[in-house]
């Protein structure tokens, strides 16, 4: 089996020099638009995939972030989103050249959304263009490369955020202020639910090297972490057990199902799930000594639904990905602090508990978590 280096180098290797005609669109002054809230965010999204999409959409309500570039290394892609977003050629890259945003003006910050395997040397390379950077999550395969990661950010004097939209969806805080504010009582008990029955056996979450997992690499970090935000704390231990019952489709290192409890200092025990072989579950619930909250939905996209000891939780629904990039144009233009920390050493932390989930199930044992 090829290493993943040199797999990577084969899959960033088919990308060619993008020539874009489209000297039409190069007007850049559309695409900043003037906002009485502050400076405007100018990003450029690395990955035109589905969820590249879905946070092109959401961008488009944005008050204070801008798609200013384009890093693909498809060139229809990049075409058909160029005239979509009217994205000047100058600000159009591949996988190949994105180094050179490094002289381009019109670009504050890279958000990288493509698969896992890539995060790690993506994420260096743009901040050594001196570009803050936005990652998807898992911020990387591992906590190694995870704080690699860190460290070549705060080398290059750049942020580095993680793509945790859930930090700033309304219903999710309405429950982290009643556990803040002491109206909940102390915390003795979450259950995460995550999982769906994944379609397409050929696509790149069930390739181990693409993927660098299954389940637990998507779906399962959601559990993982809302566990700490809903609890409030970082788990101590964790165990974890596997389950597989099709071999064809989960092939080795790519779990199908893991089942993992974790305890915490404040003595409150989770038990949760991550699946990619069962449907409908997407559900949080914390009991404490004074009442409870449940979401369910507890992290889709929307609109999710929650209610507590004190009835149904009626915040507004506004799309994720447009208060997430607003928020973060606050934290990454004028060192906003956001309730819920989004920042690499965020990732970190659930970096670290992926580690330990996965030692647990090759050994059978209690592992210990020190973050």
């Amino acid at each position: 089996m090829n290493s993943r280096r040199n797999f990577l180098q084969k899959l960033t290797g088919t990308a060619f020099a993008l020539y874009l005609p489209w000297e039409a669109l190069a007007n850049s002054k559309n695409i900043y638009k003037p906002v009485d809230d502050g400076p405007v965010l100018r990003v450029a999204i690395m990955g035109l995939g589905s969820y590249g999409n879905r946070v092109a959409e959401a961008m488009k309500n944005c008050k204070r972030a801008r798609i200013t570039g384009l890093i693909s290394g498809t060139p229809s892609k990049i075409k058909d989103w160029q005239e979509k977003y009217k994205i000047p050629s100058a600000n159009c890259y591949n996988y190949e050249n994105f180094d050179r945003i490094k002289d381009n003006p019109d670009i504050d910050a890279v958000y990288v959304i493509t698969p896992n395997a890539l995060h790690h040397d993506q994420v260096i390379r743009v901040a050594k263009a001196g570009k803050h950077v936005i990652c998807e999550k898992p911020m990387a395969l591992n906590a190694k490369e995870g704080t690699e990661m860190i460290a070549a950010c705060k080398k290059a004097n750049v942020k580095l955020l993680v793509g945790y939209r859930m930090h700033f969806e309304p219903k999710t805080l309405e429950i982290i202020r009643m556990r803040n504010e002491g109206d909940l009582g102390k915390v003795m008990f979450f259950q995460g639910l995550c999982g769906f029955k994944i379609g397409d056996p050929s696509q790149w979450r069930l390739n181990k090297q693409l993927a660098g997992g299954g389940s637990m690499m998507d779906i399962g970090i959601y559990a993982i972490n809302g566990s700490r935000y809903m609890i409030g704390e970082d788990p101590i231990w964790v165990t974890a057990q596997e389950t597989k019952t099709n071999l064809e489709k989960f092939k080795e290192g790519v779990d199908e199902t893991i089942q993992f409890q974790m305890g915490f200092p404040g003595g409150a025990v989770a038990s949760c799930l991550s699946t990619y072989n069962m449907n409908y579950l997407d559900r949080f619930f914390l009991t404490a000594e004074k009442g409870f909250a449940e979401l369910q939905p507890s992290t889709g996209y929307g609109p999710i639904r929650g209610r507590t000891n004190k009835g149904e939780l009626n915040q507004s629904h506004v799309t994720h990905q447009t208060v997430q990039m607003d928020e973060m144009a606050g934290i990454l233009l004028e060192g906003k602090k956001p309730i819920v920390p989004v920042d690499g050493e965020e990732g970190l932390k659930d970096l670290k508990i992926i580690d330990a989930i996965y030692l647990a199930v090759r050994t059978g044992k209690k592992v210990s978590i020190r973050l």
